[in-house]
């Protein structure tokens, strides 16, 4: 007996489904979320070792160039996963084509300019001058 399959010969042959990038996509979304459940423990952990919150004390925490750095990977990945998920909504409740195609551009250059707002926020404080 013939097994059915819904798949046209093409995408059997390269292996790929109809949209050809929906699990590059799923597992970006989900890398990111593992990477934020990461850095989230990792900063609500060194948050509750300060002694306080004032700026001299996220400033002097933020000198050392190991919480910079994941910081500003924080910041990122945060961007990141956040445009992965707008994106999808987008997709799927945006109907005019126009309307997704601008909507999405704008999505990305949002997330982008949030991502390098807080990165330099980040380097202000840990370059910047001692105020």
């Amino acid at each position: 007996m013939a097994r059915v399959t819904f798949r046209t010969p093409m995408g059997r042959v390269l292996g790929s489904g109809s949209a050809k990038s929906g699990t590059g996509h799923f597992w970006r979304q989900r890398v990111t979320a593992v990477a934020l459940v990461l850095l989230g423990a990792w900063l609500l952990v060194a948050l509750m070792r300060l002694p306080g919150f004032d700026h001299d004390t996220v400033r002097a925490w933020l000198d050392r160039p190991l919480n910079a750095v994941l910081m500003i990977l924080l910041a990122g990945t945060a961007a990141w996963h956040s445009s992965l998920g707008v994106q999808v909504v987008i997709e799927d409740y945006v109907h005019q084509p126009l309307a997704r195609v601008t909507s999405l551009i704008l999505s990305k250059f949002v997330h982008a300019l949030l991502a390098a707002a807080a990165v330099f926020a980040v380097l202000d404080l840990a370059f910047g001058a001692a105020a």
